[in-house]
């Protein structure tokens, strides 16, 4: 059976991650070819001259992405999607194919650092205009659109401190007032977080954590709707974007197995977020998934699970004691990314890059990502850890 033989919208998201791209298969066999393409030969000077063929340049596209692009806009339900080479790339492709001097931009104040400093620095330059916003302000961003605010962009969870949006809310808002809708998916990897069925208009992610799930390839994506698809298209070809097939293949691999592993990295996370929660070194737990945690309401309505990264914030200690218990760790490896099979733990000062504050909190925060090891032996690890910390106090 070929995937012309059945309706791939009429089935489960967890069966399209397998069949999605069965026509892009060759010979009988199962995974889509790998091809290594600069150079794409034409047989006449009408075909190479009109570049209507399918392929015409390695750079614009190959069966290789095509497959990865075909399984990434089905995951999300989007028009099309398009491959960059890194998940900030995805963002400032975004951001770039959309916006224009005199535009003005509204930013949820919980973004991915790195996206603040594009938009506080080259955004800037180009005569772009940020304005950040409470993550939590919902309908009432009505109230901060401008007649030129071309874009409001979300992060639901917000970076590091998890705050959950009203993205239905915001993306009403932003249509009523003549601006489209962008979210930054990356922490549901697009199955757990239906993001056009919540109003948006544009979901990327870093597909190098959860879609890749190996730590091992770097990767962007971008889905758009079929409105906005065609800018999108133009403007990310006009950028030289393009990755390594290597790298596509790597992340259609690792989204065969998507659904299973984000169901055990959320298991995991539950557990030991609960057992973190009754620690006296914890001043809070940022999990969303957790009945009492900031956003849980929300989370509800519109989630269908919840990944394996979450936040603790610490009850005041001295830096040094921090220091103590994370070097000492030996299973929670210390590093930036996440997403992969492996657990990690990155220490951070909550709001030290932030206009608006939504949370209080003196102590310094963890962010965790809880991988596919055992969850008692990571609780084992990090009770060993809090042993250090209490005796370096």
């Amino acid at each position: 059976m070929t995937s012309k033989d059945m309706d791939i919208n009429a089935l489960a998201r967890e069966t399209r991650l397998v069949v999605a791209t069965r026509r892009f298969s060759e010979h009988g066999i199962v995974n889509p070819p790998v091809y290594h393409a600069s150079t794409v030969l034409h047989p006449t000077m009408d075909s190479f001259l009109s570049r209507h063929s399918s392929f015409a340049y390695g750079p614009w596209g190959t069966p290789t992405s095509s497959a990865l692009a075909a399984a990434v806009a089905t995951l999300e339900g989007g028009h099309n999607a398009t491959i960059c080479s890194s998940g900030l790339s995805a963002i400032t492709t975004t951001l770039l194919s959309f916006l224009k001097s005199g535009d003005h931009l509204l930013m949820t104040d919980s973004v991915y650092l790195p996206t603040r400093r594009f938009c506080d620095d080259l955004l800037k330059s180009f005569g772009v205009e940020t304005t950040y916003y409470d993550p939590l302000i919902g309908a009432g961003i009505a109230g901060l659109m401008r007649p030129e605010t071309a874009m409001v962009y979300m992060e639901s969870p917000g970076s590091l401190t998890f705050e959950v949006q009203d993205v239905p809310a915001i993306a009403a808002a932003a249509h009523a007032g003549g601006a489209m809708a962008v979210i930054d998916n990356t922490w549901s990897a697009g199955l757990f977080f239906d993001a056009f069925a919540h109003g948006c208009d544009i979901s990327l992610q870093a597909a190098t954590k959860y879609l890749v799930g190996h730590s091992d390839a770097l990767i962007g994506t971008i889905t758009a709707t079929e409105a906005a698809w065609p800018r999108l298209d133009k403007y990310y070809k006009q950028l030289g974007q393009c990755t390594g097939p290597d790298d596509m293949y790597l992340t259609l691999r690792g989204m065969r197995t998507l659904d299973v592993r984000l169901v055990r990295h959320m298991q995991n996370a539950l557990e030991v977020a609960g057992w973190l929660k009754g620690r006296p070194e914890v001043h809070q737990v940022l999990y969303p998934a957790l009945p009492d945690a900031p956003g849980h309401d929300l989370w509800k309505r519109d989630f269908t699970g919840a990944s394996g990264l979450f936040t603790i914030l610490l009850v005041p200690c001295p830096r040094e004691a921090i220091a103590a218990m994370l070097d000492g760790l030996k299973l929670f490896g210390m590093g930036a990314s996440w997403g992969g099979y492996e657990s990690l733990v990155v220490p951070f000062e909550p709001f030290s890059h932030r206009n608006i504050r939504t949370l209080s909190a003196d102590g310094w925060g963890l962010r965790l990502h809880i991988g596919l090891e055992n969850p008692a032996d990571l609780i084992a690890d990090l009770e060993s850890g809090f042993q250090r910390l209490n005796a370096a106090r």
